[in-house]
């Protein structure tokens, strides 16, 4: 049994022209239709969607679905704070995987959700890789063996040599398949050990705590628990960041519609 966990709290700053929660923009340029709705059609078991910039978008839209759970996440502290604000849902839920991806990623396959719960059968948590000539800032997977040791953000591997940069060529996707178990025993040391970063707040930097998803796959490498890692293709995971990546997004959609 699984338990998906969509993030859908976030502002979309970068959607210019657009005042609704980004997740609810449509894939389709002439009929709405939610991005969220092709995850959750895509996604697997009960759904708990993360909400809190214009959470009455998201709850509108989604509110006829089944097996829909509304998690508010209290601030917006980042991908680990999250997960952090279901903790009693997933604490609760009777399942034995627990499956995170984005909100703003609709074009990701069933498929490809289902390859990294399958990959729990061996390793303790998997990732959601992807090769890509422009690296741009995505996190990216430093791997050892068959086994991801840990993500290494772009504001440390921008100042590796060029040398070091070739070894981390599989970039995050931000999507994670975890065993329930294993993610119940590390989100208090996700919880005690926030980061300190700076961000714009209504126009005036402000250091404020956030919580790292990432951070997961470090702890468990540290302990000699098993994260492995799949690969989608690179328009598969695609995220609606823009408007130009929504044309694009919506280009792909209509692609594999025909």
């Amino acid at each position: 049994m699984t338990l998906s966990i969509i993030l859908a709290a976030g502002r979309g700053s970068r959607m210019k022209g657009f005042q609704k929660n980004k997740t609810c923009i449509s894939l389709l340029q002439d009929y709405d239709y939610p991005m969220i709705l092709e995850i959750l059609k895509n996604t697997f078991g009960k759904k708990v969607i993360v909400v809190n910039y214009r959470k009455e978008d998201v709850m509108k839209v989604t509110s006829h679905i089944k097996n829909i759970i509304y998690s508010e996440q209290p601030e917006l502290n980042g991908t680990g704070g999250a997960i952090l604000s279901c903790y009693e849902i997933i604490k609760r839920s009777e399942v034995e995987h627990i499956l995170i991806t984005m909100g703003d990623v609709p074009l990701v396959k069933r498929s490809t959700y289902l390859s990294l719960i399958q990959g729990l059968k061996k390793e303790y948590m998997m990732v959601l890789g992807f090769f890509t000539e422009n690296k741009r800032q995505y996190g990216l997977l430093e791997i050892e063996g068959d086994r991801v040791k840990r993500i290494v953000e772009w504001a440390i591997w921008k100042d590796l040599s060029e040398k070091e940069k070739m070894k981390l060529n599989i970039c995050n996707s931000g999507i994670y398949a975890i065993r329930k178990d294993v993610l119940i025993k590390y989100m208090p040391y996700l919880k005690e050990n926030p980061h300190i970063v700076i961000k714009e707040r209504d126009g005036i930097p402000r250091k404020i705590k956030e919580y790292f998803l990432t951070d997961l796959v470090e702890y468990l490498s540290r302990d000699g628990i098993g994260v492995g890692y799949s690969i989608a293709d690179e328009d598969e995971v695609v995220g609606v960041d823009d408007i130009d990546s929504l044309s694009y997004a919506r280009k792909l959609f209509l692609s594999k519609r025909a």
